[in-house]
């Protein structure tokens, strides 16, 4: 192995989390060598993939951003490009920039004990068109990589697609040079993807002549101001005194929201339609069409920025209908209730598809393939009888940097545990025995379900489980002991 190349701790992905990893890494342990892989051209992630009109944070921009490096700004509910110049910022401030490899996708990563060492095979897409197989080595593999394909989204398909007269455009996908000024539009779909969508295409410069959301389920939607009104008031202050002020107000009101709405949905679900009602047309009816078969926080909630989504409605520029497709006809879509509904250009706002194992790594420990559906996490960022792997996977009710953050965290008191007492290798070993077991996302999302018997497993008890609440979690990641008498150090 003389000629492949080692680094002590490779991170796989550069988007939000990968390039966290790898700026506090190197801050807190210079000493030690990284490396970022990275399968697409552009670091960014999700903010660099997603280009469809009105793209932006659905969680405030105080917990999306690093706790570490505030956000600069008092919008809450921030854009792609804002986020993606945070990104690309971070990195350069960092020295990660240089560190990351583009168009490098890990496809497999095989541990050996008695080198303590895993060895990563890696495609790279060449200049000239060609992929070309890698080795290299690390000491430890850390997945940053999402739990989505970014190559494609979830496309339900429908009787008389290829008869429909206009374009189809899923959002995952959306084409540069889409016009649709003019132009009737129907969004299909409920979730954040949706809600965006609609007052995006619906005002503004070059909108639409209507846009239609055609919803098969309603999802819980509230409005907050674009522009948080804490950060605002607190603006004259030092960043130092401002930032921490006004990120933990967020922190704690999106604790005791989920909680609340936990033990007391009915209360949460009065609360919400009351600022429903209170904004929507009066011609819209509530029990149709903003009334979920679910309860809040069984699947997340959507947030709009200062009302949008319910001011296009009010304009008569948006409109919502809520029932099934049967089927597309050439100049829409046909619904099972007969009703038809006109359109030039139909936006498939219709989900993810999970990447199943985290990120399509496919994972060996002295040549025994990991079986991701057998694994149990552990703290929900290290896997049962996997040395050396942590993976990043963010919050399902808060924003994901709080977890992102909490387990670089983690990290970097492990590294630096395993320094002090001379070991190289830390795993977590397999659960009880009898322990109860459950998916490792607990969500009922479509996204979420259509994928969740190739998942992780969770138990039902520290360290196997994690609460889902930043407060709580920081006691267990942050601060709890690394030699917990769990985890097998050696």
């Amino acid at each position: 192995m003389g000629n492949v190349e080692h680094v002590d701790v490779l991170v796989v992905g550069a988007g939000l989390s990968g390039v966290g990893a790898a700026a506090q890494v190197r801050e807190r342990h210079p000493g030690r060598s990284v490396a970022v892989l990275e399968a697409r051209d552009s670091m960014g992630g999700t903010w660099d993939l997603f280009r469809y009109p009105g793209i932006r944070s659905d969680s405030d921009m105080f917990t999306f951003g690093y706790k570490w490096r505030p956000w600069k700004s008092d919008v809450a509910l921030a854009d792609g490009d804002l986020i993606k110049t945070y990104i690309e910022t971070v990195a350069e401030e960092y020295g990660v920039t240089p560190l990351i490899r583009y168009r490098h996708r890990v496809v497999k990563a095989a541990w050996n004990t008695a080198e303590a060492r895993w060895t990563v095979t890696v495609e790279a897409s060449l200049e000239d068109g060609t992929t070309e197989t890698r080795s290299m080595t690390a000491s430890f593999v850390w997945s940053c990589a999402g739990y989505y394909r970014y190559d494609q989204g979830f496309q339900p398909t429908w009787p008389g697609m290829d008869e429909f007269g206009g374009e189809i455009i899923h959002p995952q996908h959306w084409p540069e040079d889409l016009d649709y000024r003019g132009k009737r539009v129907i969004v299909v779909g409920s979730g954040a993807t949706a809600i965006t969508l609609v007052p995006a295409m619906a005002d503004g410069e070059g909108a639409a002549e209507h846009v239609t959301m055609l919803q098969r389920t309603p999802t819980y939607v509230l409005s907050r101001p674009a522009r948080d009104p804490l950060a605002r008031r607190l603006e004259r202050l030092p960043e130092r005194v401002s930032y921490p002020v006004v990120r933990w107000s967020n922190i704690l009101q999106a604790v005791l929201s989920f909680q609340v709405a936990r033990r007391w949905p009915g209360a949460a679900k009065k609360l919400i339609r009351k600022g429903v009602e209170s904004q929507l047309p009066g011609d819209v009816d509530v029990d149709t069409h903003f009334n979920p078969p679910y309860n809040p926080w069984e699947q997340r909630l959507c947030f709009v920025p200062d009302n949008d989504l319910f001011k296009s409605m009010r304009a008569g520029r948006a409109s919502i209908v809520t029932g099934a497709i049967e089927s597309f006809t050439e100049t829409g879509v046909r619904l099972t209730t007969g009703e038809a509904l006109e359109a030039d250009v139909v936006v498939t706002a219709t989900g993810f598809q999970l990447l199943i194992p985290l990120g399509g790594v496919e994972l060996e420990v002295d040549g025994r393939t990991v079986d991701f559906r057998e694994a149990v996490s552990y703290k929900a960022l290290m896997l049962s009888e996997v040395p050396n792997f942590f993976f990043t996977i963010g919050y399902t009710n808060a924003s994901w940097t709080l977890k992102a953050d909490l387990v670089i965290d983690y990290v970097c008191r492990l590294l630096d545990h395993l320094d002090k007492h001379g070991y190289r290798m830390a795993m977590p070993p397999a659960p009880p025995d009898g322990m109860e077991l459950s998916p490792l996302i607990d969500f009922k999302s479509g996204y979420v379900q259509r994928s969740i018997d190739e998942m992780p497993k969770q138990g039902d008890r520290a360290p196997w489980k994690l609460d889902q609440n930043y407060v709580v979690d920081r006691r267990t990641i942050q601060r709890g002991p690394i030699d917990d008498g769990v985890i097998v150090l050696k």
